[in-house]
């Protein structure tokens, strides 16, 4: 995504269109369009080609460029997993491990970079009637291995709006939701999660449309995108207009949930009543 976003900075500037930039590395205007996007893997040679054709001739700025796309090519390391995955979550892995800021709103179960693995392990086995039971430890794996990005030293800021219906709806036994339950409460004190809880007490909300998550990343060139997940596939939202109703909406969750301080409060009542 970061080197095609350069690239297309790269062809605005020179005022080429994707047709032209297309027929100069002898591909569509449409292929232009889905490297543009990071959509699909980059051939060095292509690359060098749409480099000359914009006339960058620097040495230090073509390697740098060229670089990314050697490292755009090599496969992250949830690609040994993708036996054991939807077509399309790879991408959203990749995509969260480069994410500054994640932010989300969740109402069906607890949001994967926060459930514990007993918690985990019940949701997976739900989600794939049927499975082996070394599929099942192999998705649980992945989703623990993702959730080391949020512990470690360059974690993201992590906002999440809980709705209260994910807290009561149980995935395990009785010891497994108040393990989670207590997981939620002790890792809601990490200085990079803000964590609330939407209650039933409120009522009709903004989260009517279901579950989101909305990926903002340290460079200024990259657009937020909105992943929505459905039944037999996800989409990859990026256009302006529709990132900023989704950011409408969590704002509108943030501030009509109780506080981080208030929502733990909330979750310590339903450990108690656990």
């Amino acid at each position: 995504m970061l080197l095609g976003s350069q690239l297309r900075r790269l062809r605005e500037a020179r005022g080429i269109t994707r047709e032209a930039a297309g027929y100069s590395i002898r591909a569509s205007e449409s292929k232009i369009s889905r490297m543009e996007l990071g959509r699909v893997s980059f051939k060095t040679r292509d690359v060098e080609d749409l480099l000359t054709l914009y006339g960058i001739n620097d040495e230090a700025e073509r390697e740098s460029l060229l670089s990314l796309a050697r490292e755009a090519n090599v496969a992250g390391w949830w690609h040994s997993y993708t036996d054991v995955l939807p077509s399309w979550f790879p991408t959203y892995v990749g995509l969260e491990g480069a994410a500054s800021l994640i932010r989300a709103y969740e109402v069906q179960f607890v949001h994967g970079l926060l459930q514990t693995e007993e918690y985990a392990r019940a949701v997976v086995r739900r989600g794939m009637k049927g499975a082996s039971v070394a599929d099942v430890e192999r998705r649980v794996a992945l989703r623990l291995e993702r959730q080391k990005y949020l512990l470690s030293p360059n974690a993201p800021e992590f906002h999440i709006v809980l709705d209260e219906a994910a807290l009561r709806r149980p995935y395990g036994d009785r010891e497994v939701m108040r393990g989670q339950l207590q997981h939620l409460i002790d890792i809601s004190e990490r200085p990079n999660v803000r964590l609330q809880v939407m209650p039933f007490s409120f009522g009709g909300h903004s989260g009517e449309s279901g579950a989101f998550t909305i990926l903002s990343f340290p460079d200024a060139d990259l657009s937020d995108v909105v992943y929505l997940e459905q039944l037999t596939s996800a989409l990859y939202l990026d256009k302006r207009e529709d990132v900023a109703q989704y950011e409408q909406a969590l704002k509108e969750l943030q501030q009509d949930s109780p506080g981080p301080d208030e929502s733990r409060d909330l979750l310590r009542g339903l450990l108690q009543l656990s």
